[in-house]
């Protein structure tokens, strides 16, 4: 198998297909705001999802359920205007697609008519078929979401690995060769063993985009915010930090208050 990397002057849902072909890697960060969206688009991010975990790590929220479908799309929105390259995947948040498929369907037109988005993700698996098709049959892209799903939080009660028994594992095999079978463009798989992440990419033609699902699988993805370190109460074994931003900022910030205290700011030549 190939690993040459291909310039992809756009990446479509397409070329996510033609990169897991022909074994490259694909690389998936999380943006919610216009800033920082361009600048991991300048960058060469192949996929830019915006999350619902903007109701964590932009709102404050303890989980992603508070944030609603209006918001998802203003952060959509602001995404969007800054980008050049990349695919852009947007959370349908919860309760905007779980109670039928109508409401799905409506939820997801909303958001790619209002921010201009290329695609959706939505958690679960055969639960949510219904829905899933729905949407697909409006001629809008779904990226799947298995393994551990932070919408159902208060029904596993905790945050840890998922299918490490034998049958939930089975289901999720299942779940993901659904998602293909109906016509998810790619499923992200959140921590889940590694082993059973790279069973699950061998065995569906589609990406896997793995978040604490090991190397095995056809991309990676992360949470900007953690991976550049602005937060640092969030240790999870799969985030490398690749930055420091918290102290560095914080370190910015203070002497900035420093140099207004002491009339350091604006010097002579600051002013007009």
């Amino acid at each position: 198998m190939s690993t040459a990397k291909k310039e992809y002057k756009r990446v479509t849902v397409k070329t996510l297909v033609d990169m897991k072909a022909n074994g490259e890697k694909i690389s998936m960060l999380t943006a919610y705001d216009y800033t920082m969206a361009k600048i991991v688009d300048g960058a060469g991010v192949d996929v830019i999802l915006v999350g619902d975990s903007a109701s964590n790590v932009m709102a404050g929220h303890e989980t992603t359920l508070p944030i609603t479908l209006d918001q998802m799309i203003y952060h959509a929105s602001s995404v969007i205007r800054a980008i050049d390259r990349a695919l852009i995947v947007v959370d349908l948040p919860f309760g905007s697609y779980q109670s039928d498929p109508k409401e799905a369907l409506r939820s997801a037109i909303r958001i790619m008519k209002e921010s201009g988005a290329h695609s959706v993700k939505m958690e679960g698996g055969r639960e949510i078929k219904e829905s899933i098709k729905r949407i697909l049959a409006a001629g809008i892209p779904v990226m799947g979401h298995l393994g551990l799903t932070p919408q159902s939080i208060y029904k596993f009660g905790t945050y840890t690995v998922r299918a490490k028994e034998e049958q939930e594992a089975v289901d999720l095999i299942k779940d993901a060769k659904m998602l293909e079978r109906v016509g998810c463009f790619a499923i992200v798989l959140e921590k889940i063993p590694a082993a059973l992440a790279k069973q699950v990419a061998e065995s569906v033609s589609i990406p896997i985009i793995g978040i604490g699902a090991g190397n095995g699988v056809d991309g990676q993805v992360l949470v900007l915010h953690d991976m550049l370190g602005m937060t640092h109460e969030f240790h999870p074994r799969f985030l490398r930090r690749y930055m420091n931003l918290y102290e560095d900022m914080t370190s910015a910030i203070s002497q900035y208050v420093d140099d207004v205290k002491t009339r350091d700011f604006p010097n002579d030549n600051e002013q007009y």
